[in-house]
């Protein structure tokens, strides 16, 4: 009872500090412009397009090191 109490506590504690947090404004500062791109004014930042395709590269990598491993460590208790 006392460690749900006290895991309350500093649950509640979290939180009501976590509302008063200040985060920075989504919207860009008047005099610099948008730092988030350079200078297009809004739109995709970066290379979408890699991003893409390192996504996907990661995750078959996954998949074939996963088989791999399945395939490795199958049958050792027979």
């Amino acid at each position: 009872m006392r460690r749900a109490l006290a895991s309350l506590i500093a649950t509640m504690w979290l939180l009501v500090h976590a509302a008063l947090t200040l985060a920075a404004s989504p919207t860009p500062a008047p005099a610099g412009g948008d730092p988030r791109s350079s200078g297009q004014g809004p739109g995709l930042v970066g290379d979408p397009l890699f991003a893409l395709v390192a996504v996907i590269t990661i995750g078959v990598l996954t998949v074939v090191a996963t088989l791999i491993y399945v395939r490795l460590t199958a049958n050792r208790h027979a």
